[in-house]
């Protein structure tokens, strides 16, 4: 990260402040969405229950939903009033909202389907006679999963996980109901950029609009030859 007195690039040391904030944001959902979001999307593909579809849609709801509406939702769920806001209060004595925790949570929450779907469709790719071959030779469901799907469908997966951070890189609704802007704890680069709009300081607005109009382009590139390479 650039020294704090510094500029680099025509940018003031506030916005690198929140670009470095949006980049840890990014890289430690993207991470949770690994963890969380590969087994859903596996059981999502092999479940025969009837909650499956109703999952499903659930976790796709972010893809329709305006941000907005999430945001108020998980505001009022983070506020102490309402657990697990008040669960949060009371285990720590500070608040889920307006904090980099709730930042975390809700960005889970709302880039979860740009994971998920991606995920399952990776998964569903690996050819079934190699899965029933594992299977076959005495692995457990949990190795044939973890030792052989995953790995085969590491492509699709690590575009899920690209798109996860990009989509965490543009949040602007859902972060700006759950964290404000708080320097340093919740003013992420999107609502960074909006602030320097709002005040009038174009030339700093271009500048920064430029850095993550490259850094966006670059991750999406990453997802599209991910994408092109798993085609026959």
């Amino acid at each position: 990260m650039p020294d704090p007195g510094s500029s680099f690039l025509g940018l003031n040391a506030a916005l690198w402040q929140s670009l470095w904030l949006t980049l840890r944001l990014a890289a430690l959902t993207t991470l949770l969405l690994g963890l969380c979001g590969l087994p859903l999307a596996h059981w999502l593909n092999r479940t025969r229950s009837r909650l499956g579809p109703l999952l499903e849609t659930l976790v796709a709801l972010p893809i329709v939903l305006p941000p907005t509406v999430i945001g108020f939702y998980l505001l009022v769920a983070f506020s102490p009033q309402h657990p697990p806001g008040s669960w949060w209060r009371d285990a720590t004595g500070s608040p889920l909202a307006f904090s980099f925790t709730g930042l975390v949570i809700a960005s889970v929450i709302y880039s979860l389907p740009f994971a998920v779907q991606p995920f399952q469709a990776a998964l569903r790719a690996v050819p079934r006679e190699l899965l029933d071959a594992g299977a076959a030779c005495g692995a457990s469901p949990f190795r044939v999963f973890t030792r052989l799907q995953i790995p085969l469908a590491g492509r699709g997966i690590a575009a899920g996980l690209t798109l996860g951070f990009a989509h965490t890189l543009g949040e602007f609704g859902v972060v700006l109901m759950i964290g404000g802007s708080v320097p340093g704890v919740t003013k992420v680069a999107s609502i960074a950029l909006y602030d320097e709009v709002q005040a009038l300081s174009y030339p700093q607005a271009h500048a920064f609009a430029a850095v993550l109009l490259v850094l966006s382009f670059a991750l999406l590139l990453v997802v599209t030859l991910l994408q092109r390479r798993r085609q026959p």
